[in-house]
């Protein structure tokens, strides 16, 4: 959770002085983060976007989602969700467009709204920092192959919630974020992804994986062959169902 920095003011009430916003984050939860710490009603900060004149990317179409960079914003003096969503995109366009990311966007083929994408997919889908490279490559092969990424993180986004179990039928629902039965990249980033990510999506790990699960804490499998990885699939199948309390296990 982004728990505000909160500072005593004269009268010995406590007030936040900054927010903190974690990476991957989607806009809905800095949405909810602005309105709690600003002490305002909720919705508020989603209805100040069409007034707060974001300086977003054209592709963007008026969608912050992406640019709303994971950081510690001070407030200031007088806050308004304007204010911090101005900073917060100005952030990432600071960091997003410049000559570094520009230039790896362009080396891989890609504008930089799209390498911010792959950046967001690469942040809800890595288990750790060191496989965000390896989850970058098999986003590219995939591409590179005219495969669909059928990545779970873009179904999860498509229904509003965040999950590790995607059924059959989630993977035929009708959204352009189904990655399951649309070609390419979603239409927008799917989060707010932060620095190592990015790095990721314009430098990715070297390998011809096409596959990739987190088959427990700290053991990722990434593999080119698809009969390996349904096994690795089947073993997160088991060591999930094992995990879980016997039915009834609940009510004794």
């Amino acid at each position: 959770m982004a728990v505000p920095l909160l500072m005593t003011d004269d009268e010995g009430e406590s007030r936040p002085t900054s927010l903190v916003i974690p990476e991957g984050w989607r806009a809905t939860q800095v949405y909810e983060a602005v309105d709690k710490t600003l002490g305002l009603p909720v919705g508020t900060t989603r209805k100040s976007l069409a007034r707060a004149d974001l300086k977003l990317p054209n592709d963007a179409e008026g969608n912050p989602e992406g640019y709303l960079f994971p950081a510690t914003y001070p407030l200031g003096e007088q806050p308004t969700p304007e204010k911090l969503l101005a900073a917060m995109v100005d952030t990432a366009k600071r960091k997003f467009h410049g000559a570094p990311i520009a230039a790896g966007a362009q080396r891989n083929a890609l504008n930089v709204y799209q390498a911010v994408t792959i950046a967001s997919i690469v942040q809800a889908e890595a288990a750790t920092k060191a496989d965000m490279g390896k989850v970058a490559r098999v986003v590219y092969n995939r591409l590179e192959r005219g495969m669909p990424l059928q990545m779970d993180s873009t179904i999860n986004y498509a229904l509003g919630r965040s999950t590790l179990t995607t059924t059959t039928r989630d993977t035929r629902i009708n959204s352009p974020y189904n990655s399951y039965q649309r070609m390419g990249l979603p239409p927008t980033p799917i989060d707010n992804p932060g620095d190592a990510a990015m790095r990721a999506a314009i430098d990715p790990t070297p390998g011809d994986w096409l596959y990739f699960v987190t088959v427990k804490p700290g053991d990722t499998r990434f593999t080119a062959d698809y009969a390996e990885h349904r096994r690795n699939v089947d073993e997160f199948d088991g060591n999930r169902q094992s995990a879980s309390p016997p039915a009834g296990a609940g009510a004794r």
